[in-house]
């Protein structure tokens, strides 16, 4: 494994790297990218190496960078100098990272997760929007949640946009995927309990008796909790609006129900 420099936008390297903003590729080679030396070096010390790392001229000096490199190229990962005009591609960004890394996707399976280990997990409905997914999972990480559960069609939380706003949590919090019959059979198994959140529930949030481990189980942007998501829960609450608003933020929400379970 050597350490070479490319600067040519044509590049199939660059190519590949590029290809990876689209989830058809991301699905298909099993492979991320994530922005930024302070993320990279997240995923590093989380065990994750790259298995391709860009980095501009720039960046060479930085004192992280060694480590960097060497986790790369220990792992037998590719070392790449290009330019900033590759970089710009790459990120598809007016002003981007000086570094960039292409990680391996982790997705862990539905039976590992075990009612007990950690004080709560998230599960989430057919969430639709990427930043809202990447912050929940940055959240999650923040509360010391055991898990993220995407449970049914979501969006990918290994795009570029969820894992921007991740700001490194990509790599610290498992992540799984299930189905609605899977999740519902699973659900069977969880001995703490389960709470969801509906505008049309009567309990505040603040009122529900949380039976640790909580799973929390959260609704999309737009619907919230269907019905058959709703009757898997112990108890739905309520977050009460004090405003003109009718509803908060997926992420807010989340938030406020993941500090609730946990406090």
């Amino acid at each position: 494994m050597t350490s070479r420099t490319i600067t040519s936008l044509s590049n199939d390297t660059v190519k590949a790297v590029r290809a990876l903003h689209m989830r058809k590729e991301r699905d298909e080679t099993g492979l991320f990218v994530a922005e930024g030396l302070k993320t990279v070096i997240e995923g590093i010390d989380t065990g994750h190496a790259p298995k391709i790392l860009m980095h501009g001229p720039d960046a060479s000096d930085h004192p992280m960078m060694r480590k960097a490199v060497e986790a790369t190229m220990a792992a037998r990962g590719q070392v790449i100098e290009v330019t900033q005009d590759i970089l710009a591609k790459v990120s598809r960004r007016d002003n981007p990272q000086a570094v960039v890394g292409v990680f391996l996707q982790v997705f862990q399976e539905l039976v590992d997760v075990i009612s007990g280990l950690a004080e709560c997990v998230v599960a989430l409905h057919r969430v639709r929007d990427p930043g809202n997914l990447g912050t929940i999972i940055r959240t999650a990480d923040s509360a010391g949640c055991g898990a993220v559960i995407l449970v049914g069609e979501c969006c990918d939380p290994y795009s570029v946009e969820a894992v921007r706003a991740t700001m490194g949590s990509i790599f610290a919090v498992p992540l799984v995927k299930a189905t609605e019959a899977e999740f519902a059979a699973w659900r069977a198994g969880w001995t703490g309990s389960v709470v969801g959140t509906l505008l049309s529930a009567d309990l505040d949030h603040r009122q529900a008796a949380y039976v640790k481990p909580t799973l929390v189980l959260m609704g999309n942007e737009q619907q919230g909790l269907t019905p058959e998501m709703a009757a898997l829960c112990d108890v739905n609450v309520k977050i009460p609006m004090r405003g003109r608003a009718d509803s908060l933020n997926l992420s807010v929400a989340t938030g406020i129900m993941i500090y609730a379970a946990t406090g």
